[in-house]
């Protein structure tokens, strides 16, 4: 078993890369909630979905989120009535968001609603929410306290970010099965993914980090940033915010305590040396996913650094 921690596109295009190469049976991808919101009535949790449509073939690859060939109708009438839709919501993707949010108040966890969706979307992986206790991740700005969301897509990220918390999570409990997929993996590889807002979340549920210090699996990470820069969205300012320097070594020094093997860009080969400090094993390869094909030959190298091991 693989055991993935993702979040957001990133990891979406790496399991995406993945599934082209391994039966998905043999993964377990654990997903960030402090981006789960409620809109509209509804809960939605954006990155547990773009996992879950990425691994039942559903997923916009154009976007990176959503599903393909959605229409929006429903957005456009809620436009209509006066309400604020800089949330985009699908009109097939409303129907996970029903369904979650109804079995959600019926009693139900998030995980099991996470199960009843793989089950519909014909998925085989496992794919585990980081904790069925409400977790917010907050971004607070010169202008005030925003969820992420809001920051992230109502506001397009514009301002600077002074700090950023996770609401709640001292009262997070990691979901049943989050533990034992990473004590019991194979390997686990952090998705490419925002280190602040997509990995930190999970690592900070209660016993996530211990277990993959305690795991004898390889810990494979991969950078999200490349040249100096992050492949996408936010990530730049949001490590700034936490005195991270916007850099492959800023990215390692959050997870020296827990990573063995740690990717970077072809673009990044300089900072071998500086990596290789940390006591990692640096592995130099192309890590942009632009298409498909990128995404595969990225799945497959990983997967040949791992079965090396």
């Amino acid at each position: 078993m693989i055991t993935l921690l993702a979040g957001g596109t990133g990891a979406a295009k790496l399991v995406d890369g993945l599934i082209q190469e391994v039966d998905s049976a043999g993964l377990t991808v654990v997903c960030n909630t402090g981006d789960d919101i409620d809109l509209y009535g509804f809960h939605i949790s954006p990155d547990i979905d773009t996992i879950l449509y990425a691994l039942a073939g559903m997923g916009d690859r154009e976007k990176g989120w959503g599903i393909k060939g959605d229409s929006f109708f429903c957005l456009e009438s809620l436009k209509r009535l006066g309400y604020e839709t800089w949330f985009q919501v699908g009109d097939r993707d409303l129907g996970t968001h029903i369904h979650r949010t109804l079995e959600l108040r019926r009693g139900q966890t998030l995980a099991g609603v996470v199960d009843s969706l793989c089950r519909a979307f014909q998925v085989t992986a496992k794919v585990i929410p980081m904790s069925n206790d409400p977790v917010e991740t907050r971004v607070v700005t010169p202008s005030g306290d925003h969820h992420f969301q809001e920051y992230f897509v109502k506001d397009a990220w514009r301002e600077e970010v002074v700090s950023v918390y996770f609401k709640g999570i001292g009262h997070a409990q990691p979901a049943p099965g989050v533990i034992p997929a990473i004590l019991e993996a194979r390997a686990v590889i952090l998705c490419p993914s925002n280190p602040v807002t997509s990995l930190g979340p999970i690592l900070a549920v209660q016993g996530v980090r211990e277990a993959l210090r305690a795991t004898r699996a390889p810990v494979l990470a991969i950078s999200p940033i490349v040249g100096g820069a992050p492949v996408s969205g936010p990530t730049h300012k949001l490590m700034a915010a936490q005195g991270w320097e916007i850099s492959p070594v800023g990215v390692a020094k959050a997870f020296e305590d827990i990573v063995d093997i740690f990717v970077i860009d072809t673009r990044d080969h300089e900072e071998t040396s500086a990596l290789s400090a940390f006591g990692f094993e640096v592995i130099v390869t192309e890590i942009i996913m632009s298409d498909g094909a990128g995404r595969r030959k990225l799945g497959r190298r990983l997967l040949d650094v791992l079965n090396s091991r």
